[in-house]
C-alpha cells in the first residue's frame, strides 16, 4: 500500500519533467528587436540631453559600432555566397537550355515589376499631389549634397550593359562589383555544366564552400536582433519625427506605393502565375522582410531569403540560388517607386509641367536605372539623379528628401527582396521547380526560424 501511494504522489511529477519552455523564433526576436530598437532611439533623442554620453557613447559608440558591425558581417558573406550559389545554382541546372529557359523568365518578371511599380509611383503620386502646400522654409536644404550625388555617378545605358563583362573578374570579386560577378560565375557555372564528370571535382569543391557559407550565415544570424536594436536605435536617436513633418505627404505617397505593389501587384503575380496562396507566401516571408527593413541592404538579405525559400516555400535551392542573388542587383522595385513619386514631388514643388512624354521617360529610365544598382543603403539617392536630368529636374530636389530617406529607404527594401522572392517562386512553380506541399504547410521550415548552431 506504501508503495502504491507513493508513485501515485510521484506519478504527476515525472509526467510534468518532459514539458519544456518553448523558445522565441529568429522571427520574434527580430520583430521585439525592431521595436525596442524604435522606442529605445526615441527615448533618446526627446528624453535624454545632448552631450557627451548619449552622442559618444552610446549613439556613435555602442549603436554605431555594434550595428555597423553587424552590417559588415553579413556583407562579409555577400561575395562568396553569391558567387558560389550562382555556380551551382547554373552547374546544377545542368541543360543550359533549362537554364536559358529559367534566364529569360527572370529577366522578364524582374523588368516588368520594375516597370509597374514606377507606373504605381506616379499614379498614387498624382493622387497625392506631394509636392503641393508644403512650406519650404521649414526644411533644412544641403545643395552640396545634392550636387555631389548628381555628379557621383554618370553611367550611361551603353556603359551599364558593358559593365556587366568584367575585365578582371578578381578585380570585381574583391571590390564587390556585383555585375561583373554574378557574369562571371554563371559563366563558370555553365561551363561545369558543360563539361559534367569531367569538372566534377571542381563542382564538388563549390558545392561545400556554398555548404560552409550557409553554415556560416546560420552563426552570423544568431546576433541577428542584437544588431537590429542598434541600427534601429542609433537611426530613431538621431531624425526622431522632427524631420517627418513636413514631409508627410511624400512618404505617405512613398509608402502609398509601396504597400500596393507589395500586397496588391506581388499577390496577383503569385496567384495568377504561380497558383499558390499569398497570404500563405506572407506568413513565412514576414521574417526576411523584417530583416531586411532593419538591415536596409538586399545583399545583406540574400542568405535567409535563399535559406526560406528552400525550407518554407519548398523552392529549388538550384532556381533560388541563381535568381535571389540576381535580383539582389537588377531588381529594385521599392527603390523604383521611391523615384517615381520623388519626381512628381520635386517637379510640383519647383512647377515644373510634365506631360505624358516625360512620365514615359520617367518610367523607362527608373527601370533601367536599377538594373547594376548596387544592394546597399541609400543607393537610390545616387541613380535617382540620372531619372531627375532625364527630364529636366533640379538636383536640388534630391536634398529635400534625403533627410528622411533612411526610414523609407528601409521600407523599399523589405519591398526590393519580396519582389526577388515573387519572382523566384514564379519562376521556380512555373518550371516544376517547387513543392507546392512544403509551400502549403503551415510548419515548414520551423528550423529557419529556430537557427541552430551546434556547439560542443
Amino acid at each position: 500500500m506504501e508503495i502504491t501511494n507513493h508513485l501515485e504522489k510521484t506519478e504527476p511529477e515525472n509526467t510534468e519533467e518532459p514539458k519544456k519552455r518553448k523558445k522565441l523564433g529568429l522571427t520574434s526576436r527580430i520583430f521585439i528587436a525592431l521595436i525596442l530598437g524604435m522606442i529605445c532611439g526615441v527615448v533618446f533623442h526627446y528624453l535624454v540631453p545632448e552631450g557627451f554620453v548619449r552622442d559618444t557613447v552610446f549613439v556613435e559608440g555602442i549603436f554605431y559600432v555594434i550595428g555597423q558591425g553587424f552590417i559588415r558581417l553579413m556583407q562579409m558573406l555577400v561575395v562568396p555566397l553569391v558567387f558560389c550559389s550562382i555556380v551551382c545554382g547554373a552547374a546544377s541546372i545542368g541543360d543550359t537550355k533549362t537554364l536559358g529557359t529559367v534566364g529569360v523568365k527572370t529577366l522578364v518578371f524582374y523588368i516588368c515589376t520594375t516597370a509597374i511599380a514606377v507606373a504605381v509611383a506616379l499614379t498614387v503620386a498624382n493622387l497625392i499631389n506631394p509636392g503641393v502646400g508644403v512650406d519650404m522654409s521649414s526644411i533644412l536644404v544641403d545643395t552640396s549634397a545634392s550636387e555631389k550625388l548628381g555628379q557621383a555617378e554618370e553611367v550611361s545605358v551603353v556603359d551599364t550593359l558593358l559593365g556587366i563583362i568584367p575585365t578582371n573578374p578578381i578585380d570585381s570579386l574583391a571590390s564587390g562589383d556585383m555585375l561583373p560577378v554574378i557574369f562571371f560565375a554563371l559563366f563558370v557555372g555553365i561551363i561545369i555544366a558543360i563539361l559534367g564528370r569531367k569538372a566534377e571535382t571542381v563542382h564538388s569543391f563549390f558545392e561545400q564552400f556554398n555548404d560552409i557559407m550557409m553554415q556560416m550565415t546560420s552563426m552570423i544570424m544568431v546576433v541577428a536582433p542584437f544588431g537590429v536594436f542598434c541600427l534601429l536605435s542609433r537611426t530613431f536617436a538621431n531624425i526622431g519625427f522632427d524631420a517627418f513633418l513636413p514631409m508627410v505627404k511624400y512618404m505617405v505617397s512613398v509608402l502609398g506605393g509601396l504597400v500596393i505593389h507589395c500586397l496588391i501587384v506581388y499577390m496577383i503575380l503569385l496567384a495568377v502565375f504561380a497558383r499558390v496562396n499569398p497570404i500563405m507566401f506572407l506568413k513565412k516571408f514576414v521574417s526576411v522582410m523584417a530583416f531586411a527593413f532593419s538591415t536596409a541592404t538586399s545583399n545583406a538579405t540574400i542568405p535567409l531569403n535563399i535559406e526560406t525559400l528552400d525550407k518554407k516555400m519548398g523552392v529549388d535551392r538550384r532556381i533560388s540560388s541563381f535568381t535571389i542573388p540576381l535580383g539582389a542587383t537588377i531588381n529594385m522595385d521599392g527603390t523604383a517607386i521611391m523615384q517615381g513619386v520623388a519626381v512628381v514631388f520635386t517637379a510640383q514643388l519647383f512647377g515644373v509641367p510634365l506631360g505624358p512624354v516625360e512620365y514615359a521617360t520617367v518610367i523607362a529610365t527608373a527601370t533601367l536605372a536599377s538594373i547594376g544598382t548596387a544592394g546597399v543603403p541609400s543607393v537610390g539617392l545616387i541613380t535617382l539623379s540620372m531619372v531627375f536630368n532625364s527630364v529636366g529636374l533640379p538636383l536640388e530636389g534630391i536634398a529635400l528628401i534625403m533627410g528622411i530617406d533612411r526610414i523609407l529607404d528601409m521600407a523599399r527594401t523589405a519591398v526590393n527582396i519580396t519582389g526577388d522572392a515573387v519572382v523566384t517562386c514564379v519562376v521556380a512553380r512555373q518550371g516544376g521547380r517547387m513543392d507546392k506541399a512544403v509551400f502549403d504547410d503551415p510548419n515548414a521550415g520551423k528550423d529557419v526560424d529556430e537557427v541552430k548552431v551546434q556547439m560542443s
